[in-house]
């Protein structure tokens, strides 16, 4: 008489591994969607910081700051290209836009939308992309605001925004 081995797993068996991988699965799942929207986060304002530096040396050639974002590239290639290819940028999931006011009258050979001020934003697509919403000034400063709204430009005039650490 053969005796016969059986070799394999039991579906007791298999039922514990997977059971253990959902487990895993979903401590690790929170983890990796706040490391996204932090991520996001520090996108944002890495675009706002590159904003302001191309503002700063657009004021330089122009004696004033842009009102758009394709601006600062078409009068000095000032900002790349993943910033300036409308009116209004999608970028790691946020919205970044610019705004400009006090238009100057005359302006400097090659720049067309030159003023004395501008207000820049980077507000997330919705709250699973980022938990605050960005703006900037001419000033430089960053400042922050828990949600999907950016602070205001009259709340950082005021000095009641919050900058960024």
């Amino acid at each position: 008489m053969r005796i016969r081995t059986q070799k394999g797993f039991t579906l007791i068996e298999l039922l514990i591994v997977v059971a253990i991988i959902g487990i895993i699965a979903a401590i690790a799942v929170p983890g990796l969607l706040r490391a996204r929207m932090s991520g996001n986060e520090a996108s944002a304002i890495g675009s706002l910081r590159a904003i302001n530096t191309a503002q700063q040396n657009y004021s330089q050639q122009c004696n004033g700051y842009s009102g758009t974002l394709p601006e600062l590239k078409t009068a000095g290639n000032y900002l790349s290209p993943d910033l300036t290819s409308g009116a209004t940028v999608t970028k790691s999931g946020f919205n970044v836009t610019i705004t400009g006011s006090g238009l100057l009258g005359t302006q400097a050979t090659g720049c067309t939308v030159a003023g004395t001020n501008y207000y820049s934003t980077a507000e997330p697509l919705s709250a699973s992309t980022g938990s605050r919403a960005f703006a900037t000034t001419e000033a430089g400063t960053i400042f922050f605001a828990s949600g999907i709204v950016a602070p205001t430009s009259a709340a950082i005039t005021a000095g009641t925004a919050t900058p960024i650490q």
